[in-house]
């Protein structure tokens, strides 16, 4: 018998927040501005919700490479096509190539790497 009244004294409890959640809602849906104040519209993204440009995940993964300890991503160009990155270009050592694919990955809205980087070869005139 207990049960049963604390279950219901616990589902009273739950119809009276939401309905004040729902006035609270409510409340504020309906208010308009001010006479005084002007209200301006902005259009929102076309993007979406989830996603982000890829000029922005470019950027980011530029920043990710350049954070990497030792990397260099002199020679290494980004593409990005709907969250999908390509990396391309040459790097001086080989294990900046699987390095290169992990920092990429880590950024914010990148869905697929795909990676294409290679070794440089060794100027002749450097090894002179």
């Amino acid at each position: 018998m207990r049960i049963n009244r604390a279950g219901g004294i616990i589902g009273a409890m739950l119809v009276s927040a939401v309905a004040m959640g729902a006035s609270a809602a409510n409340a504020q849906s309906t208010m308009s501005a001010p006479a005084d104040v002007a209200v301006q519209q902005v259009a929102g993204s076309t993007t979406p919700p989830g996603t982000r440009p890829d000029t922005s995940i470019v950027r980011d993964v530029r920043r990710a490479l350049r954070r990497v300890p030792d990397m260099d991503d002199s020679e290494i160009h980004i593409r990005a096509s709907r969250g999908v990155v390509t990396l391309t270009g040459t790097v001086p050592e080989t294990w900046q190539i699987s390095r290169a694919a992990n920092a990429s990955r880590s950024v914010l809205g990148v869905r697929a790497v795909t990676n294409r980087l290679t070794l440089r070869k060794p100027d002749a005139a450097a090894s002179e």
